[in-house]
Parts: structure tokens; C-alpha cells; sequence
């Protein structure tokens, strides 16, 4: 291990050139930028290796928590193991099933051990220093677990982190005192828009602060191997056949494989990666059509370099179906209020267990709680928008009217408008209509968007647009559409947060010109 704790060069970069064009009429070459960041999939350094010899070893094993702690941070760790008793037995599994609930962490979350870590450990190398700042791209647990730190500490905290993550996170995030920039969540992770790239323009922008970098910082995986690995052989007594555990940046699965691996060599280890990512091995294995996925705080679209992929003995593909299906069972079944990445190490879980023998036994890390979950796969609603719960599932006793199709209603043809009617004359039109929206359809008949009257007005009284401005410069685009064939209920839901939805139905056009 002598090199580990220099897996990466803290103050190392990577001097990256791209051309940025002019976007107008005989775009030319506008200049040369030079963008100063470090990847965060490069290959790692570690020297670990089975049956080596710990020499200069970089580990350390904290001591028993005191009755009175001194601060919250000393709840970080020592989370309990949890039998489980009725999915087992709904599965059929021979073997014991336990899990390792790493919700009862202080900040929520098994991300507050390596966040607390990598924090100590830049402040014991002298990196991070007294009103120094912490800046972190993260799915959310991670820069809560920053966030609880930083807070107890005293640092500034910046966290970066993709749109797709929950507000609950942001919630706590700001609670917390940090700040937040959300990134989009379809850019790549070496895009400069991404929330990996937009940490680092910080982290160059902003003086005396410092990424702590969960996806290359060795403290990562060295805080699983140092305490949730030798909780989980202390709690199993040494003796156990099976670990399964979900993969985002790789630490946990890292770190608890290669201490479970040296103490208990027969142990199988089983990762778990969402379908739509590709940190699974071997590559066939993630080939999917798929793009996106629910879950969150497992997968990526690159491969960390924390990640050690050479202590995982097989890996699972979870479907987001299966994982809130389990996610929910957990609840409901076990009492145990765990996030939606829990749900994907389950149903890997019970799959890989059938193995097992009586006598045998698996753990299971579950990652997180509900708390971040609650307007997500917690709630019917969002369960049933995103299609994860049918009509009958999600309305069990419905009204005499849910059923009835949305062509018995008396509707009449909208009128659309094409992108090129200005603000003005679609002011005019709405006014004369007694219409508050309308549909912008291009000369196929394809719905670009939605333009409504308030959103109109305002615009041009806030100066954002001017009356001559064609209306494509005011589109509303989130709004949900529905069919004549669909039900009164599947509206009815939708009516209860949106304040419209279009109805898709023969359509009569009008064009004005821009005169």
C-alpha cells in the first residue's frame, strides 16, 4: 500500500485544448481555450493486491464511540446489521439474509464515511485548510455527507450536481448551508457542461478551494476497507459467502471486497449496476438501448478510477421496474425505510442467493434512506407518471367516471399556431378566442411546444422578449399530452399538478405573417 495515499496528485491537471466556434453567419475560429481539469476515470495507481504484505499501510481502524459524542460526525459508522425474515422466505432462500443498513449514518447515507474521510485526510496532508473551500460533482449523498462536514467544520461548501437528482437532496443540501449548481443530466461526463466539468471551471475560478474528488481520491474505498469491512466481519463473526452491493463511483464495493477478500477468500462479491450504465463486466452485459434510468447514485457513463472491477465476481444488470419493486417490498415487508439503490442490491440479491446453501450467508448494502425519495418512488403519482405503476394498481378505487375515454367528452379542434406568429398576434388572438394557451406546431403538424397568455405578457413586460418576437422565443415545452383513447382518470391525475394537457386530435392551423 505505499503508494496509495499518492494514487493521484492532488494539485495534478490535465491541460485540455478545444476550439470554440462563432455560432453566427461564416462562423470562424474565435480562439483557443484552454480548459484545466483532471478526468476522473484514469487509471488507477493503488498497489493493492491480494496476499501482499500491508507495509507503510495507509489504514486506520477508529476506536468505540463514546456515550456522549463530541460532535455529530462521531455518528459516522458502526451501522447496524438487520436480519431479514419475510423476503427471505417469499424468495424461497435457503441461505441467512442480512443487510447493512448504512441509512443510520448522521447525514443519512454510506457516502458520510468517505466524505468525512477524504475530508481528514486532506486536513491531516495540510490540502484543506482553515476558510478553505469544498467544491464536489456529486449524485447528492456524497456532497450531503460534504455538507454535514463542511457545516461542523466550518468550510464554504459547493456542491455540483445533475438535474435528475431529487429535491429532497437539494433541500437538505441548502439546510446545510451549501451551495448548489445543477448541471443537465444528459451531458457526458467529459462535457465541460457537465457536473464533473462544471466543478473543476470552480474549482479554477475559485481561490483556496478544492475538489476532494470521490472518484479518484484513494480515501474513498480506504474508509470501507478501514471500518464498514471490519464491521461487517465483526458482525458476521468472520463468516460469510456472499456480498452483494451496488456501484456508482466503485469505493464501497471496492474497498469491502478487497478486506473481505483477504479474510475471507471464498466470499463471492456481486455488483450490482443499473441497466443504462456500463460499469459491468463483461461489456456484452450493458449493451442496452436504453439511456437514462431512475435509480440514483449507482452507475455512471465512465469508469472511476476508484473502481476496481477486479474483485467483483459477477455483475448484475438491475432494471428500475425491479428496483423500486424492491424498494418498496423492503418497506413494506421489513420495516426498513431505504432509498431506491437499496431496491437494486435486493433484487440482485435474492436472484444470486438462490446459490446459497442452509447454513450460508449473504449481505447486502443498502446505501440510503426514503428521506431523499419522498416525491420519487415513495409517491404513487410519480410512480404512475413515470410508468412504473398500471391505472389499476395505482387507482384502486376509482370513480364511476375514471374509466371513460377522453373521445366521449364534446371536445372541439384546437387552433395552433406556427412558430413565426409574433407575440403580438398571438396576444391579439388569445384575447379574442377567450383561449389562456395554444399548441406551436411546425408545417408537419409536430408539437414544438405551448404558448399561454400569462407567459406571453409577462415576457414582454419584463422585457425578455418584444411584441415583433415570433413566439417561438417564449415556448413552454413542459406539458403533458394525452390521447382520445386514454381514460378521464390518467387526466384527472395529471390535472392535479399541471395546470393543462393537450389533447393529440385532429388539429385546424392559422399562420399569420410576421407583418
Amino acid at each position: 500500500h505505499n503508494s496509495v495515499p499518492n494514487t493521484v496528485d492532488w494539485d495534478g491537471s490535465s491541460n485540455i485544448k478545444f476550439l470554440e466556434l462563432s455560432c453566427g453567419k461564416g462562423a470562424s475560429l474565435d480562439r483557443v481555450i484552454e480548459r484545466k481539469w483532471i478526468r476522473p476515470d484514469l487509471p488507477s495507481r493503488c498497489t493493492w493486491s491480494l496476499g501482499v504484505p500491508n507495509t507503510d499501510s495507509p489504514h486506520w481502524h477508529p476506536h468505540s464511540i463514546p456515550c456522549i459524542l463530541p460532535n455529530v460526525l462521531g455518528q459516522i459508522g458502526h451501522t447496524p446489521m438487520v436480519h431479514l425474515n419475510k423476503i427471505t422466505k417469499n424468495f424461497g432462500l435457503k441461505c441467512e439474509l442480512l443487510v447493512k443498513c448504512e441509512f443510520f449514518n448522521a447525514g443519512g447515507s454510506v457516502k458520510d464515511r468517505i466524505s468525512l474521510r477524504m475530508v481528514e485526510d486532506a486536513e491531516r496532508a495540510g490540502i484543506l485548510k482553515p476558510g478553505d473551500t469544498i467544491i464536489e460533482p456529486t449524485s447528492g449523498n456524497t456532497g450531503i455527507g460534504l455538507a454535514l462536514a463542511a457545516a461542523v467544520k466550518g468550510y464554504r461548501c459547493i456542491i455540483v450536481m445533475p438535474e435528475k437528482m431529487s429535491m429532497e437532496k437539494v433541500d437538505v443540501l441548502r439546510a446545510l448551508g451549501a451551495e448548489i449548481v445543477r448541471t443537465p443530466t444528459s451531458a457526458r461526463f467529459d462535457s465541460p457542461e457537465s457536473h464533473v466539468g462544471v466543478a473543476w471551471r470552480l474549482k479554477n475560478e475559485i481561490p483556496n478551494s478544492h475538489i476532494l474528488d470521490q472518484y479518484r481520491n484513494p480515501s474513498n474505498p480506504l474508509a470501507h476497507y478501514d471500518t464498514t469491512a471490519e464491521e461487517i466481519l465483526e458482525q458476521c463473526d468472520g463468516l460469510l459467502d456472499m456480498l452483494v452491493a451496488g456501484a456508482g463511483t466503485g469505493g464501497t464495493i471496492t474497498g469491502i471486497a478487497r478486506k473481505l477478500k483477504e479474510k475471507c477468500p471464498n466470499v463471492k462479491i456481486i455488483g450490482v449496476d443499473p441497466e443504462g450504465s456500463i460499469l459491468a463486466e463483461p461489456e456484452e452485459l450493458n449493451h442496452t438501448e436504453k439511456t437514462r434510468y431512475e435509480v440514483e447514485g449507482i452507475g455512471y457513463d465512465f469508469i472511476p478510477t476508484v473502481l476496481d472491477r477486479s474483485v467483483v465476481d459477477r455483475w448484475y444488470k438491475a432494471s428500475d421496474d425491479e428496483t423500486f419493486a424492491m424498494a418498496h417490498m423492503l418497506i413494506r415487508e421489513e420495516g426498513l425505510l431505504c432509498g431506491g439503490s437499496s431496491g437494486s442490491a435486493m433484487a440482485a440479491a435474492v436472484k444470486e442467493a438462490k446459490e446459497l446453501k442452509e447454513g450460508q450467508r449473504c449481505v447486502v448494502i443498502l446505501p440510503d434512506s426514503i428521506r431523499n425519495y419522498m416525491s420519487k418512488f415513495l409517491n404513487d403519482k410519480w410512480m404512475f407518471q413515470k410508468g412504473f405503476l398500471t391505472v389499476e394498481e395505482f387507482m384502486v378505487n376509482k370513480p364511476w367516471w375514471w374509466n371513460l375515454k377522453l373521445q366521449s367528452l364534446n371536445l372541439s379542434a384546437p387552433l395552433t399556431v406556427l412558430p413565426t406568429v409574433t407575440c403580438q398576434k398571438m396576444i391579439k388572438i388569445l384575447k379574442e378566442k377567450g383561449y389562456d394557451q395554444a399548441p406551436v406546431v411546425d408545417e408537419a403538424g409536430l408539437i414544438l411546444g405551448m404558448v399561454t397568455l400569462g407567459n406571453m405578457l409577462a415576457s414582454v413586460l419584463a422585457g425578455k422578449v418584444k411584441p415583433s418576437d415570433p413566439v417561438s422565443k417564449v415556448l413552454y415545452k413542459q406539458f403533458k399530452q394525452v390521447h382520445l383513447t386514454d381514460n378521464l382518470g390518467k387526466l384527472s391525475r395529471i390535472l392535479e399538478t399541471d395546470h393543462f394537457a393537450l389533447v393529440v386530435h385532429e388539429q385546424i392551423q392559422c399562420e399569420y405573417s410576421l407583418s
